[in-house]
């Protein structure tokens, strides 16, 4: 099932020392190098024998297919054998005729060799240009690869191509250049480089050449705290220096990528599978009635046939029941789902993989961007005394934005109620602790020491007026909004983007959210900074936490006069911010001062914590003027060194998150509905993990909580497979912990589907049933290594996906209850004419033409079918269900009986009553059967639901026009002359024999109801007519367990993904 991928081959790569963990010095001396190579480089000499000894700097190409191959791929079956025999038949027909003098013979057996290498050629056309595009991946890494290398050769700057870069050499980097080569650095001058693409890290790396001092295996080094090393495929951001090349292709960390995502495997899905056992069983069904079609032309009809054309009479059955169109109609069913999947910004890479959909049991997403917004926004304001919910999806600019609503995360998470502050601070957004991978603490205003203080510090008696300045459900007031967040919009450098939105915003993302907060209340964000610029300010640092700035007072805001007085605007991390407040703003009214209750503070501040969110405090003062000049530099002394040392108000804290995308909670509710599990996969903190996932429905009883990468780490096989059923929330995670999540999920069966957007996620994409790339975020690698492609990065996409997925199951059902009744009606209808003596009831060309003309509209008409009612409602199909299921066997045996009834009775009807001329009987068999399968194919577009409804009126306008299309070429091929009789062999038809036709079609209507009125009784008694269980027809799950990584899945580092 999935990608039928093959076990993984265990190719080692070459061990490589851990050259970030060795001096230069030993470097040099670990690779057999001169002392004084970073000045002088290699010699030609030396290149050359390195070039021998390791080869050109390029990544293994797999083994790519010839368009021959590929030809043959598509043509190497029964089906097209059987063809191929037929048209060689027919060729020696046509020059027996033709010796002869048989016109006729000629014209008809040229025609139906025509039209078989017409069929074989387009459906070969078809196949090869659907085939080849898991090669891409590899190409793309290729892609990322420099071109050109300026390297030190005998003392002189060369520039060679980057394939002859040898281990040894000494590259000579610049701004803007890509690294061609994983390197050592022996000199830098203020590098940096980008390596989101490799290690997820979106800030540029600085660049060292000290020896990194490790603990322990140094390879479990992450890959962005490798700070004095160069990696192949990275951009230089900054700066320039000089490095020792120490790896080249396959060997750099970007190869050992190459070497688990470069095979080319072939995928084959459960569909494609049993298409070809189905056209096993049919050779072999087609066999045995052109034989039987043989014997009773040569023995029972030996006055009208002699054996010569007892063999043609029986190729002629076996071209009806060859169900030339098929391959192109399932194509058709694959190719239109996909054109609705990219109108819904679900792009589709590889048609198999449509089917792959429907199976998902467990769709594993990545956060940030897919099931959230990517835009950081303020989601609370809390005041000394009321919270204010944020509506976040708003579109209106306007106050009402805001809501007090004081039961709003007035409450810990119940998973952090019993820990001191400083414990939960530590498991959250706002802890100072880097994540893996990460040299730095991803939120800039972390928060170090958040403890409660003592209780005598600060009375926290005293009563507060309780809808003081607005009642709890109502909204404040503009102003209120804009003395609140004055000192986020004054206190800030960032620009926001268009409309509020993320193009063109500059700067934090954390601090943009409160300029987007006051923009969606109707403030006038360039406005107001630009009005009231900045006099002097003491500029962010990690060091300290805070920005502060300095501004003229705004008489509506701060009131009146303090014209000798300046306005001192501090923005921070909560803990450095709280211990310099000795006053807060009451109610969080600029201008009403009352004493600072600190350990209320601290605990809303744990509170907000506990829920994943990130926490900001604004401030404000006001000093004399004479304390500063216009256009002074100040430190942070400024703020935190003063002679008293409590001296800030404080006014409130911006509670700050990445909010769900609203449409992601109903998507997941449907996919919950359809039996699908969904997990979160981040690189994101614990506590913002659960409270996202707890907004978005992924965290209940049955999954009440998350686990971390370091967890899974340290895990054996037994517990990871434990644990990836036990939990749907995986914080902290690496690309490795992708890896071993899909592998875990498939081990216990399950059909996965992964989401990733890096170079280093492609090999779990690859891995996957299901590979999802992000369209807008991804790289090229993570797009060409996957199935599917989200032009929105939206979660909701990919649920729409899973729902196609399971209409193309469910169409492809309907496809084969159309073509394959009217296929075996074509051919046994000539068996049956000969065994009750009515002739050959049809001819080669009437057969080929209801094979590619009507088979192949009728069909497209279900290929095309919308989704029925409910099918979301189900469970995923199970691994191993084959196509043809006992109730769709019995329905395709009931079609196919009906059929030859209806043709067989109408020829006996017309001989009896009209004429036993061979033309009039052909006439009314090929229209009779055309008209029937017009019948047959109305009542499959529902499953269940009856076609005697007005829906069959509407939903697929396809129906209709395909219906009046078959008419329309059934009465042309009937009337016009020369083509009915020349060709088709056909007379004109009467009123009558069009009265028979119709009344076989409406029989056939009837008949098909019937069965599924039937079949909906039985379902109500608890049978499975939906052919959902594992029966004696289905082959069952095939699929190996095991949680062997690939070699060198190690090498994706431990980095953690992007929060």
């Amino acid at each position: 099932m999935g990608k039928g991928k093959k076990e993984e081959e265990e190719v080692e790569a070459v061990p490589q020392p851990s050259w970030h963990a060795m001096t230069v010095e030993a470097t040099l001396k670990e690779m057999q190098l001169k002392e004084d190579l970073p000045s002088s480089g290699l010699s030609k000499e030396e290149a050359d024998q390195r070039l021998e000894q390791f080869g050109p700097n390029k990544m293994t190409e797999g083994k790519k297919k010839t368009l021959l191959e590929r030809i043959w791929d598509q043509v190497a079956n029964l089906l097209v054998l059987l063809l191929v025999i037929i048209a060689v038949v027919a060729a020696f027909a046509a020059v027996a005729a033709s010796a002869r003098d048989d016109p006729q013979g000629v014209l008809t057996n040229c025609i139906q060799v025509g039209l078989i290498a017409m069929v074989i050629t387009v459906n070969t056309i078809i196949g090869v240009v659907q085939e080849g595009s898991a090669e891409k991946a590899a190409e793309a890494l290729k892609g990322m690869l420099s071109a050109d290398a300026l390297v030190l050769r005998e003392g002189k700057e060369v520039q060679i191509p980057s394939v002859e870069v040898v281990p040894g050499d000494i590259i000579i980097l610049g701004t803007g250049d890509k690294v061609p080569a994983d390197c050592r650095f022996t000199s830098v001058s203020n590098i940096a480089c980008g390596e989101a693409a490799l290690t997820g890290e979106s800030v540029p790396i600085d660049k060292t050449t000290d020896a990194i001092e490790v603990e322990g295996n140094p390879e479990q080094t992450p890959l962005g705290d490798r700070h004095n090393m160069a990696f192949s495929a990275t951009l230089v951001a900054q700066g320039s220096g000089r490095a020792i090349v120490v790896a080249t292709g396959d060997n750099t960390q970007i190869g050992t990528i190459n070497a688990l995502v470069s095979t080319v495997e072939e995928k084959k899905t459960n569909v494609l599978e049993q298409i070809d056992h189905i056209s096993k069983i049919l050779a072999a069904l087609i066999l045995t009635a052109s034989t039987c079609t043989f014997l009773v032309a040569f023995f029972l009809n030996r006055k009208d046939y002699d054996a010569f054309d007892a063999v043609l009479v029986a190729l002629v059955c076996a071209v009806g029941m060859i169900p030339e169109g098929l391959e192109a109609i399932v194509t058709m069913t694959y190719a239109w789902a996909v054109s609705n999947m990219a109108s819904h910004n679900a792009i589709i890479r590889a048609l198999p993989a449509v089917e792959t959909l429907g199976s998902v049991t467990v769709i594993c997403s990545d956060k940030t961007g897919t099931l959230t917004q990517n835009k950081m926004s303020v989601v609370a304001f809390v005041t000394s005394n009321a919270h204010y919910r944020v509506d976040v999806n708003a579109t209106d600019r306007v106050n009402t934005n805001f809501v007090r609503d004081d039961s709003y995360l007035a409450e810990r998470a119940d998973h952090q109620a019993n820990k001191s502050a400083g414990a939960v601070v530590a498991d959250g957004p706002n802890s100072a602790v880097p994540r893996r991978g990460r040299a730095e603490a991803s939120n800039h205003m972390a928060i170090e020491n958040l403890e409660n203080p003592a209780p005598s510090a600060h009375g926290d008696a005293g009563g507060e007026d309780a809808d003081y300045p607005f009642a709890n459900g109502d909204s404040p007031s503009f102003e209120f909004i804009k003395g609140g967040l004055i000192a986020g919009v004054l206190c800030s450098h960032c620009v926001l983007g268009t409309d509020g939105g993320r193009e063109g915003e500059i700067g934090n993302p954390t601090e943009i959210s409160i300029l987007r907060a006051a923009y969606m209340a109707g403030i006038d964000v360039e406005g107001i900074k630009e009005k009231n610029s900045i006099v002097a300010e003491v500029p962010f640092s990690s060091a300290y936490k805070f920005m502060s700035t300095v501004h003229e007072p705004i008489p509506e805001i701060d009131g009146p006069g303090l014209e000798d007085s300046w306005v001192v605007y501090v923005k921070g991390a909560p803990d450095r911010m709280l211990a310099l407040c000795n006053t807060q703003m009451k109610g969080g009214v600029i201008g009403e001062v009352e004493e600072v209750r600190k350990t209320k503070w601290t605990e809303q501040i744990a509170t907000l914590s506990s829920h994943g969110l990130r926490v900001l405090a604004l401030c404000k003062a006001i000093i004399p003027k004479s304390e500063v000049s216009a256009g002074d530099q100040l430190g942070p002394e400024f703020i935190n060194e003063r002679p008293q040392k409590e001296w800030l108000s404080m006014v409130g804290l911006c509670a700050i998150q990445d909010p769900p995308r609203p449409e992601c909670i109903d998507a997941i509710t449907e996919a919950h509905g359809a039996g699908v599990r969904v997990a979160m996969i981040t690189g994101d903190h614990k506590d913002t993990a659960i409270a996202i996932g707890s907004t978005l429905g992924l965290v209940d009883e049955k999954y009440p909580s998350g686990i971390t990468g370091p967890e899974l780490d340290a895990m054996n096989e037994e517990e990871l497979m434990e644990a990836v059923q036990k939990y749907n929330i995986f914080a902290r995670s690496s690309p490795e912990n992708k890896l071993q999540i899909v592998k875990a999920l498939q081990a216990q069966k399950e059909i996965s589907s992964m989401t990733g957007d890096g170079v280093n996620d492609a090999p779990s994409l690859k891995q996957a049933d299901m590979g999802v790339a992000m369209g807008l975020e991804g790289t090229d690698v993570a797009r060409e290594a996957s199935d599917m492609i989200l032009a929105d990065d939206n979660f909701a996409t990919i649920v729409y996906a899973v729902r196609e997925g399971r209409v193309v199951w469910d169409n492809l059902r309907k496809v084969l209850l159309v073509n394959t009744p009217i296929n075996n009606a074509q051919g046994m209808s000539v068996l049956f004419g000969l065994l009750f003596g009515l002739g050959q009831p049809l001819n080669a060309i009437q057969i080929l033409y209801s094979n590619l003309i009507c088979a192949v509209t009728l069909g497209f008409v279900t290929a095309i079918e919308p989704a029925e009612e409910g099918i979301m409602e189900l469970p995923p199909r199970r691994v191993g269900k084959r196509l043809i299921g006992r109730y769709l066997l019995l329905r395709i045996l009931l079609g196919t009986a009906t059929l030859i009834t209806m043709v067989c009775l109408s020829v006996l009807w017309v001989e009896k009553v009209v004429s036993d001329d061979l033309q009039v009987k052909q006439s009314i068999a090929f229209n009779t059967l055309d008209l029937c399968a017009i019948s047959i194919c109305l009542s499959a577009r529902f499953a269940y639901n009856s076609s005697l409804h007005p829906r069959l009126l509407t939903g697929n306008k396809g129906c209709w026009y395909s219906v009046a299309l078959v008419i329309i070429l059934q009465i042309m091929i009937t009337y016009i002359p020369k083509l009915n009789d020349l060709i088709f062999s056909m007379a004109p038809m009467t009123g009558a024999m069009w009265g028979i036709s119709i009344v076989g079609m409406v029989i056939t209507f009837i008949v098909m109801e019937v069965e599924k009125a039937v079949r909906r009784y039985l379902k109500a008694k608890g049978s499975d007519t939906d052919d959902r269980e594992l029966d004696g027809f289905d082959r069952g799950d095939t699929r190996t367990s095991h949680m062997h990584l690939p070699a060198n899945a190690h090498k994706l580092g431990t980095a953690e993904l992007r929060s």
